[in-house]
């Protein structure tokens, strides 16, 4: 206790130092002595890491002094378990977060450079994929500022998912290996390294008590390596920790073979202990993917559990009778879920708990996620592959299984049907694990990301589950964060409202609502227009500078930035392009707004419909935007390498957010909170927390379209859309358009595998079906567009009514309901 007095005296000792030296001067010192660089070096990037590693000094101040306060309070701890985390640029959201905003600008003067610009020599993290990651990354913000014990646990990829381009239309893919100069931001701890154990046997050992225990040998060990980023809270001095791990080998390499020349041989090990960490979700198409995916998940659980055990031990010693009143794990969808048995094995094996003490414990600190409604999405591992890699967890995973389904024929005597459906192991000709089923089982709380996705999950995909414990079940609206999602990326924006509400709405975004009142004022609806025809123009320097489209800002720009998938139906928003461009064609204007429609996203490289819906958009496009007939009204672009930085970008200067997946597909979003925080209309169906957006912003204020969830199964039943496209004027010469090959007239018939997925009647995206309606809410917003003024007031409205949609409000009830954490409660300063 004396050493934690101590180390809290000394981190405040550091933090009065620092804000006795001018932050210039530390600068200029880690430009000089930690990089050594002088003037002649003054490249934008040794500038940038000069930069940041002035600002991590303070950040690891705060941490320490965070960590240590933590420990003094004995406070309940959550280790929030993610396979992604993508966190975008760290410096501009700790310049925000610590209200550096002043010092750095006053720094930077002399070099000749501001920091929006310097920014840009930073690489985002490539740590992450879509909307999962940037979730994660929104979380870890909130929970920093309601100065929560939250510290996240993910995995140190050196490439990321990969980098996109566009070649004759066709997706492209790159490596990217964002770390390749260096990551500032991080501190590694090589002394906390954890030995992870994959493949060899399990063995019966028999104590001189007579008692068994399980003894896995033989196996081929890694070592786990932390890597801790600070993530700071918004102006409360408390600063949390994302902690990622990377792969190493035990031995960097065989010096016997080395000296004899087998120079390949000698590092073999070392290449494939580290493969591991090496890139992030590799592609699972293959044995070798699936088995490299399956390490990845349990190298970080594995890593994760027996660096808190190993703490709590140091603490408390082997008793972990209070474990689950101190800490929690968060299980951020179905990936971690391989925590459960693995914190089993760690209690049983290594501690040499009863089954039912390691039960009660594991059981009652672990809490799951779902994140999704699509059945292919919930992992299903071989049984096969886990005896291979993972064969105590699987043992594990057996007598969960067992004692689970006890359960099951207490409740439901006699049906064996119930039993096999709810098994955690499928049956079959190949068995397999079911791994959303044993995070269920092993959890205490269980919930969904929006009202219709916990319906949804409680309803149908784990309906007996919910009959068997409806009390574990919950539902926790996703949010993003206000301090990224409109305070640093449309600081124009957040001034303006700053000067009618006061300006802790950042910090309280409830209050955002007071922006409602303004909502006719002509006035600041004018000054409303004028930021947003600003961040147009931004926009548009970014689409012609990387697709070489010129958009016009006078123009309505419509988007739908997200990942390329069937379910988000970016092939139902291209063929209402190629419906208004046959309209223009066809001399049909009078209903048209000229609009400039952008489409961003990567597709998985072995998902071959959605690389093709990629290959269509930019096959119209490039029609469109030569047609000099069309220019007046219509321009397209794809934009490639979609990410954080340029969402951005892209999301303040949005005027249409095109929310249109297929009903009771989308667990949540959240691409739809960042366009509604910024003040863009939603034309959407009523899927995922579009509904909660709906009933936040009201009918006149959210352009509705699509099957109903009620409807959904019957339309299946009855599904004909050869019938439809007949009956449908608009949809039938959209479907001729595309059979011509108006659009591949020197590529025969490429898209014939999107035409026969509209007319086919198992299409479960109801592509053809949501259509006309599809265009009928379009001409809505293109009619409301023709009032400027009535667009902007009502855009001014969208913004006031996405209080409900920050993380903070997420992460607050995430708290309240399943966490029950004490804030530890830091003082305001700046430093």
């Amino acid at each position: 206790m004396k050493k934690i007095m101590d180390d809290l005296k000394e981190s405040e000792m550091n933090l009065s130092r620092l804000k006795d030296y001018s932050f210039e001067d530390d600068l200029l010192h880690h430009f000089h002595y930690t990089l050594g660089r002088d003037h002649f070096s003054a490249s934008h990037y040794y500038l940038f890491q000069a930069l940041a590693y002035t600002i991590r000094d303070r950040l690891v101040t705060r941490c320490r002094q965070t960590i240590e306060q933590r420990y003094l309070q004995s406070s309940k701890q959550v280790a929030y378990l993610s396979l992604e985390f993508l966190m975008g640029r760290a410096l501009t959201n700790a310049v925000l977060n610590l209200d550096l905003a002043s010092d750095v600008e006053q720094s930077l003067r002399s070099y000749g450079i501001k920091l929006e610009e310097l920014a840009q020599a930073e690489n985002d993290a490539g740590l992450g994929n879509g909307g999962l990651g940037r979730l994660a990354a929104c979380f870890l913000d909130s929970c920093a500022t309601l100065s929560l014990p939250v510290t996240g646990y993910g995995i140190r990829y050196e490439y990321g998912m990969f980098n996109q381009s566009v070649n004759n239309g066709y997706q492209v893919e790159h490596p990217d290996n964002w770390l390749r100069k260096g990551h500032p931001w991080e501190i590694s701890a090589p002394e906390q390294f954890q030995r992870i154990k994959f493949y060899g046997q399990v063995r019966i050992q028999i104590d001189k008590h007579g008692r068994q225990h399980r003894v896995w040998d033989n196996s081929q060990d890694v070592l786990a390596i932390p890597y801790d980023i600070p993530v700071p809270g918004y102006k409360n001095e408390v600063v949390n920790t994302l902690r990622l791990w990377k792969s190493e080998a035990t031995d960097e390499f065989n010096l016997n073979e080395f000296n004899a020349g087998s120079y390949s041989e000698a590092v073999a090990t070392k290449n494939l202990a580290e493969q591991i960490t090496m890139v992030l979700y590799p592609n699972d198409a293959s044995e070798s993917g699936k088995e490299l995916r399956l390490k990845q998940q349990y190298f970080l659980c594995s890593a994760t559990l027996q660096d808190i055990i190993s703490h709590w031990v140091d603490n408390h010693g082997a008793n972990f009778h209070d474990f689950n009143n101190f800490q929690v794990f968060q299980l951020n969808d179905t990936h971690p879920s391989i925590a459960i048995p693995e914190l089993m094995r760690i209690l049983l094996d290594e501690y040499e708990l009863t089954w039912h003490e390691a039960w009660r414990v594991v059981s009652q600190s672990m809490a799951y996620t779902n994140h999704t409604l699509l059945p292919e999405a919930l992992e299903k591992w071989p049984v096969e592959l886990f005896n291979y890699l993972l064969p105590r967890i699987l043992e594990i995973i057996y007598e969960i299984n067992a004692r689970f389904l006890t359960e099951v024929s207490y409740h439901w005597p006699g049906d064996i049907e119930k039993q096999r459906n709810m098994s955690i192991i499928e049956e079959g000709e190949k068995p397999t694990i079911r791994m959303a089923y044993l995070a269920i089982v092993g959890s205490f709380s269980v919930n969904g990301v929006a009202q219709l996705h916990t319906q949804l999950l409680s309803s149908g995909l784990f309906k007996d589950f919910y009959l068997l414990w409806p009390q574990r079940f919950n539902n926790k609206t996703n949010g993003v964060t206000p301090r990224r999602w409109l305070a640093h990326c449309n600081p124009a924006l957040a001034r303006l409202i700053s000067t009618k509400i006061d300006h802790d709405w950042i910090l309280d975004f409830s209050q955002i609502s007071l922006l409602g009142q303004y909502s006719q004022d002509s006035e600041f609806i004018e000054q409303w227009a004028t930021i947003k025809r600003a961040n147009k123009d931004k926009l548009s320097q970014l689409v012609k500078s990387t697709c070489d489209v010129q958009f016009d800002s006078a123009m309505m720009f419509d988007v739908q930035v997200k990942r390329i998938h069937e379910y988000k139906r970016q092939l139902l928003n291209i063929l209402h392009v190629i419906h208004l461009y046959e309209c223009i064609r066809n001399g049909e204007v009078e209903h048209i707004v000229p609009r400039c429609v952008l489409f961003g996203g990567k597709a998985a490289p072995g998902y071959f419909m959605a690389k093709l819906v990629i290959k269509l958009i930019n096959n119209v496009a490039k029609v469109i935007n030569d047609d000099q007939v069309a220019k007046p009204f219509l321009r397209v672009a794809f934009l490639p390498n979609y990410n954080v930085s340029a969402m951005e970008i892209i999301c303040p200067a949005t005027d249409l957010s095109e929310q249109i997946s297929t009903t009771g597909k989308e667990a949540s979003g959240t691409g739809n909170m960042k366009f509604m925080m910024n003040g863009a209309l939603t034309i959407g169906t009523l899927d995922g927390a579009n509904i909660e957006i709906f009933d936040a912003v009201g009918d006149g204020n959210y352009f509705s379209f699509g099957a109903q969830i009620n409807d959904i199964s019957t339309i299946r039943e009855n599904y004909n859309p050869q019938s439809i496209i007949k009956e449908s004027a608009n949809l039938s010469r959209v479907v001729q358009l595309l059979e011509s090959g108006y659009f591949n007239l020197f590529e025969p018939e490429i898209f014939t595998p999107l035409i026969k997925s509209i007319k086919d009647p198992n299409d479960q995206w109801l592509t053809a079906y949501d259509f006309d309606d599809y265009v009928a809410a379009q001409t809505k917003a293109s009619e409301l567009y023709k009032n400027k003024t009535q667009w902007h007031s009502r855009s001014i409205l969208n913004t006031a009514a996405s209080g409900y949609f920050s993380s903070d409000r997420t992460i607050a009830e995430y708290n309240k309901d399943i966490w029950q954490l004490v804030p530890s409660h830091q003082k305001h300063s700046k430093t």
